[in-house]
């Protein structure tokens, strides 16, 4: 299929050895550009990167579709959390934790005796958005199969759904770190926090959902349809003490919805 063909030719061309590394989070594009390795026929290890703002659910789902490809990961341990810059959350925080996980990679490919390709899942939609992150990329040479074979994210499901992949249709899932407003430090309690009240919404079937942190107050983002089952009893009961247990005084849910960046805005303007 025409699809399948363009990204496979586009790999081919960038990976002119037989190793490829992928930065491969369980998302739906990199779990593409991980199966599309494997079909071009390069040795291919997918490589997760573990800190405290990858979610245990990300983390195990990631492993579940690795598996039903056939490919083996690779956990590699990331220190975002050790640079001031990225605790920080000035604005650029993606810059510092792509940058720490690339240059991990970049550690861990230069200790084998042949050299390797390192792609990640960006595509095209990505480049017109805010995402310090693919600067990142650009300074360490790591290549955008997707973006050289002009994929926009309905071509990635379009594709993941013809290669039956389980998780084509999955909603984004950004790190725990991005419901932090920017300008507030990202600290492992806090993304602990955050895991928390997610892990409960998800255990609920109250998913996709995002808990926005907002000091002794978490935002519920979900889906309109599902205002009235979060507002419910028994539910809304075991929501608020799930929620007070890790450290929130007060719960409020947003009428606005799931929302892209809705955390880079804080709570209440002067």
């Amino acid at each position: 299929m025409e699809l399948e063909d363009r990204l496979i030719t586009a790999i081919r061309s960038a990976a002119r050895v037989r190793v490829a590394y992928v930065c491969y989070s369980g998302g739906v594009d990199s779990t593409v550009v991980l199966a599309a390795s494997v079909r071009a026929g390069l040795e291919t290890i997918a490589l997760l990167g573990v800190s405290p703002s990858l979610a245990a659910s990300e983390r195990a789902d990631a492993h579940r579709i690795a598996a039903e490809i056939g490919t083996r990961v690779k956990e590699v341990e990331t220190n975002e959390m050790e640079l001031a810059a990225y605790r920080a959350n000035a604005g650029d925080r993606c810059y510092y934790c792509k940058s720490a996980l690339y240059d991990t990679v970049l550690a861990l490919a230069a200790t084998r005796n042949s050299e390797e390709v390192i792609f990640v899942g960006t595509q095209i939609d990505d480049l017109g958005e805010h995402r310090p992150g693919l600067q990142a990329a650009m300074e360490r040479g790591v290549v955008a199969p997707l973006v050289d074979a002009g994929f926009k994210k309905q071509d990635v499901r379009s594709l993941a759904r013809s290669w039956n992949l389980s998780n084509a249709d999955k909603p984004a899932a950004p790190c725990l770190a991005s419901r932090i407003p920017v300008g507030v430090a990202v600290t492992p309690q806090r993304l602990s926090q955050i895991e928390a009240v997610e892990e409960f919404l998800r255990h609920h079937d109250i998913w996709p959902a995002r808990a926005r942190w907002h000091d002794s107050v978490v935002r519920i983002e979900v889906a309109p349809e599902m205002f009235e089952r979060v507002t419910s009893e028994p539910l809304r009961d075991e929501l608020r003490r799930a929620c007070r247990k890790v450290g929130f005084r007060f719960v409020a849910l947003d009428l606005g919805g799931l929302q892209t960046g809705s955390v880079s805005l804080p709570l209440v303007t002067s």
